[in-house]
């Protein structure tokens, strides 16, 4: 009879051509750890935040270095089969996914780091990015789209993953210098908004208009679903006016009536610590 670990590290191997002592250092069981620990190693020791608390940089560099140990954590979420998945609570799922997406966008910028300036680089006029099937993820081969919009946005109707998924730009919200976790993805999604609407230069209240990320622009349908008493953009401006700075005499005219919206220039600059 065929070895089922070896198997499954050797069918990784071939497809990724990453190291075949990936799955096998994850245990025989084959059991996902929901904990992400080595993951989330990587991540405190290469992100960091910024003085502000509200944006991060990453150091790709060193990311590089730390390369075999990303491809190993990879490769053993690519081994996680649909049957797994199918066994996981939707805290669960949704923090698989959202790591997923972050951690493949890592490796995408490692590809030709420090050759690029931008995630965009990494497309073509036939292409962006994020079509590129370049990893396997629950039985086939992905595309960072099909985690974010075909899995995450339609699946789980939480506005608050654009305030998770890391898309290695500047003008994205923060990538968390930890990973996402079942028991505190609730907290973990709630700060990740908290952190990005009070960042004045994505979000800000002035002169009588909300100045918003392009975010909400390009995904505004998912803000008007009702999700957490979030209808419209109305909404979302009055749940975040503290951070936004906008002033008491003018929140009920904005509860009664529109806001004014002006969409900022989105930043694709990679939020590399170099820059």
């Amino acid at each position: 009879m065929l070895n089922r670990r070896f198997f499954v590290t050797t069918a990784a191997t071939l497809v990724l051509g990453w190291p075949a002592v990936a799955v096998q250092a994850q245990g025989a069981d084959g059991a996902l750890d929901h904990q992400f620990a080595a993951w989330d190693a990587l991540l405190k020791k290469h992100v960091r935040w910024l003085p502000d608390n509200k944006q991060s940089q990453v150091d790709y560099k060193a990311f590089a270095i730390d390369r075999a140990a990303l491809k190993q954590i990879l490769t053993r979420w690519s081994a996680v089969t649909p049957a797994q998945f199918a066994g996981f609570n939707r805290e669960q799922k949704m923090a698989f996914l959202i790591n997923a997406y972050n951690g493949f966008t890592v490796e995408l910028i490692l590809t030709q780091y420090p050759n690029l300036k931008s995630i965009k680089d990494l497309g073509s006029v036939f292409q962006s990015p994020w079509k590129k099937k370049f990893f396997r993820l629950l039985g086939e081969e992905r595309y960072l789209d099909w985690i974010e919009h075909e899995q995450l946005r339609p699946g789980y109707n939480d506005w608050r993953v654009h305030a998770a998924v890391n898309c290695a730009s500047i003008g994205c919200p923060a990538l968390r210098p930890e990973a996402f976790v079942a028991p505190r993805l609730d907290e973990q999604m709630d700060d990740g908004m908290n952190r990005f609407m009070s960042d004045p230069t994505r979000n800000r209240y002035v002169d009588g208009r909300a100045e918003l990320s392009e975010i909400f622009k390009w995904f505004g349908e998912d803000f008007q679903k009702g999700h957490r008493g979030i209808r419209n953009l109305n909404d979302l401006v009055l749940r975040y006016a503290d951070g936004l700075g906008v002033p008491m005499a003018e929140r009920a005219p904005i509860r009664a009536g529109s806001v004014r919206i002006r969409y900022l220039d989105y930043d694709w600059s990679l939020n590399d610590n170099l820059r």
